[in-house]
């Protein structure tokens, strides 16, 4: 099992806080969630039933009913290596790091996105060359951790360029909803593409495990039978069918996190920590040295702010602050630790 953030019962434990005592900055959710209506009771007496509104809700919201409700996103990551073939893979790095992991066995070529001004055009070029190389690409828009966002028609020369030759684009979309006019997902059901999406992140829904795999039919068919039935439970189904409906609260959460982000850009730039890249829903701070890094989490966790630490390269992924209680003591705690330059 790969480490992820939001261990704040474990942090907890180490640094001797109560958990309600945190500030959990580690996983790059909205803490502001949608507010999930109440469940009846026949979503919890009756099997799930995949007629039941989820799926044309979805193709309304993501734009295209080539579609596959999953528990998340998870399992079609990991399932996606047994249905897609293509000896060739390249995946963008720093990223998810499930995906690595779930394409290990091809032993896959990493290709980076984010470069300093002096390196740009040299990325740009080894990512131009790595799809010229590859049957399948893979990569996270806007990535994650780094938040590096894709034009949308260079996605599209990509896919393009794949699907010719019979390869594929898989876009990891978890994200993107706070930008969907940078989303593939429209295009789905496109030979040569498959995206993910899920209601984790944008709509703070990450307990309820609901996502969606947009791709050609066929690819839909090899994994729903990999998966097998009853991927979502009733409750979750009802949950996600409200919250993708939504579309006031869409809004009105879009423009929230907007605002949010830019906050957060601005409070670590006056504490020192210039060079930030992220999106709404996170800020990512490069530090030369992984000392500095992990003294830099550890000096947080000590004031109860948990953040997520990144080895390769030596990084902190902060994530929002779930109110202005939440926005002053980050502010205290970074005011309290000396920044590294």
């Amino acid at each position: 099992m790969l480490e992820h953030g939001g261990r704040l019962r474990r942090a907890a434990q180490h640094y001797g806080i109560a958990v309600a005592d945190w500030v959990d900055l580690s996983t790059g959710i909205n803490p502001n969630a949608y507010p999930a209506p109440a469940v009846p009771a026949s979503a919890w007496q009756r099997l799930p039933e995949d007629d039941d509104g989820l799926d044309a809700a979805a193709a309304a919201y993501y734009g295209s009913s080539a579609l596959l409700a999953v528990a998340g996103s998870q399992p079609a990551i990991q399932a996606l290596p047994a249905v897609l073939s293509g000896a060739r893979v390249s995946l963008l790095a720093p990223s998810y790091a499930e995906h690595a992991h779930a394409w290990r066995a091809r032993a896959p070529h990493f290709f980076a996105a984010d470069a300093d001004a002096a390196e740009a055009a040299e990325a740009a070029e080894a990512a131009e060359a790595a799809v010229d190389a590859s049957d399948i690409v893979v990569l996270v828009q806007p990535n994650n951790p780094t938040g590096a966002l894709f034009e949308r028609s260079r996605l599209l020369d990509w896919h393009a360029r794949l699907a010719r030759r019979g390869g594929w684009l898989v876009v990891d979309e978890a994200f993107i909803d706070p930008t969907p006019d940078a989303s593939l997902a429209p295009m789905a059901g496109a030979d040569g593409l498959v995206v993910l999406r899920s209601l984790g992140k944008f709509f703070g829904l990450a307990g309820a495990r609901v996502g969606f795999v947009l791709a050609p039919a066929a690819v839909r068919a090899q994994l729903a039978e990999q998966l097998g039935p009853w991927t979502i439970s009733g409750p979750a189904r009802h949950v996600a069918r409200s919250a993708l409906a939504d579309v006031a609260w869409q809004a009105g959460a879009r423009a929230q996190l907007r605002r949010d982000g830019q906050r957060l850009a601005q409070l670590l730039r006056r504490a020192g920590l210039g060079g930030c890249t992220g999106t709404c829903l996170f800020q990512w701070i490069a530090l030369p040295e992984l000392p500095a890094a992990a003294a830099l989490h550890h000096a947080l966790a000590q004031r109860g702010i948990l953040t997520r630490l990144f080895t390769h390269p030596p990084a902190l992924r902060f994530g929002l602050p779930p109110d202005e209680a939440g926005w002053s003591r980050l502010e205290q705690a970074l005011a309290a630790c000396r920044a590294p330059a």
